[in-house]
């Protein structure tokens, strides 16, 4: 499922996807001082530590995005990871959970392979589903989003972790989902769009009127005067979350 859906939709990550330095340092300080990675659903490689020795990754067209001194990347699923038991420090999932053709089988093959933590970056559409573009104008990207996500709390339970926010910043980076938040203009754009699961999944008719009403919206000055509590904001909760499990601890 993965394998298709980013053959066809991650084609221009290496354009909109760009790792967020403040993003990064939050997943450097979860792996703490694991020396060997194994980076699941690696994709193009942003957030992959330097100790990362093996990256797994369903897509040709996302492995091939990968820059020169990536780690070594494997076409496999988070299902069967190519390693045996115990076999790296930690074992990393960004943003990549809601992909995968079976989660629980997915989180468990996290903690076979890695002896001391696992670490995923996930999102809680319980609190995604509020955020301003979904709620106002793209009802039906809200539809994907919530048919996408895997429950927060299923994923903590599954691998005996601690849940911690992650605020997104108002220049971040990274250009997933909800990272223009203080940014509507980005919606507009195609290229923004295609970047996101939740965007490219929906088909565009759907997206339409709503883009419109944006459109029509940010051009009389309605979204400012409608979000103008957004407007100093330098972070916002929008429901990321980075789940940490100590394997030894538990």
């Amino acid at each position: 499922m993965a394998e298709a859906r980013y053959d066809r939709t991650g084609r221009t990550y290496t354009a909109t996807r760009r790792p967020d330095a403040r993003i990064a340092a939050r997943l450097r300080a979860a792996l703490g001082p694991a020396r060997s990675v194994l980076n699941v659903g690696a994709g193009t490689g942003s957030y992959e530590p330097p100790g990362t020795v093996l990256a797994v990754e369903p897509s040709a067209v996302m492995i091939a995005q990968r820059p020169p001194g990536a780690a070594p990347a494997v076409r496999g699923v988070a299902e069967a990871l190519p390693l045996p038991d115990d076999s790296v420090d930690a074992a990393l999932a960004v943003l990549t959970v809601h992909h995968w053709a079976d989660a629980a089988a997915g989180l468990a093959e996290l903690r076979r392979v890695a002896r001391d933590r696992v670490v995923v970056l996930t999102w809680d559409h319980t609190v995604t589903a509020d955020f301003w573009l979904l709620r106002d104008y793209l009802p039906a990207a809200a539809a994907t989003d919530a048919a996408l996500a895997v429950p927060t709390a299923a994923v903590a339970e599954r691998l005996g972790a601690a849940v911690h926010p992650v605020p997104v910043p108002w220049d971040c980076a990274d250009g997933f989902a909800c990272a223009f938040w203080r940014r509507p203009e980005a919606y507009l754009d195609p290229l923004v769009r295609a970047g996101a699961s939740m965007f490219s999944l929906t088909p565009e008719a759907e997206l339409r009127t709503g883009l419109d009403r944006l459109a029509a919206d940010l051009a009389d000055g309605s979204w400012h005067r409608r979000n103008a509590d957004l407007l100093d904001r330098t972070e916002l909760d929008l429901g990321y979350r980075l789940l940490i499990a100590e394997l030894r601890a538990g």
